[in-house]
């Protein structure tokens, strides 16, 4: 004769299990024009994970600072925990981490704490300006979160 499973029982702790879990999970980083980072943006919030792409601008070797630029916006990136990664000034680059932002201290002095970076030359911007537009379009229209 077989056991008898008690489904409901087994559905609450799945979802129990499932959502303590997700609570530690690495959140996937949202796509973010460098245009779009200020403070009245709602992409702009301590801790938020992000993924972020521009040209290198400049890097430090001593304090492991990255600024890259896309348009007329430039982003502070620490990449202390990025391994195997070779800096190009004028080279394109995507990371994603997590926004830092230090109170009292000015919106342009926010950082991303990077945990993945990668080189990306060749990437279309236009092209990938125009696709993420596309997809917030998408997302706004059939699964209900905010465009911006």
């Amino acid at each position: 004769m077989g056991a008898c499973i008690d489904w409901n029982a087994y559905i609450i702790v799945m979802a129990s299990a499932s959502s303590s879990s997700s609570a530690s999970a690495i959140k996937a980083g949202v796509l973010v024009m460098l245009d779009e980072l200020h403070p009245s943006s709602p992409f702009f919030t301590n801790g938020a994970s992000l993924r972020l792409t521009g040209r290198l601008q400049e890097f430090s070797v001593e304090t492991a600072i990255a600024v890259i630029v896309d348009g007329g916006a430039t982003f502070r990136i620490d990449t202390q925990n990025l391994r195997d990664i070779h800096f190009r000034i004028d080279s394109l680059y995507q990371f994603i981490g997590e926004l830092l932002i230090q109170p009292g201290l000015q919106p342009h002095q926010a950082i991303l704490q990077a945990r993945v970076g990668r080189n990306v030359d060749g990437m279309d911007m236009h092209l990938y300006r125009k696709s993420l537009q596309l997809r917030r379009q998408f997302e706004a229209k059939y699964m209900g979160t905010q465009s911006t």
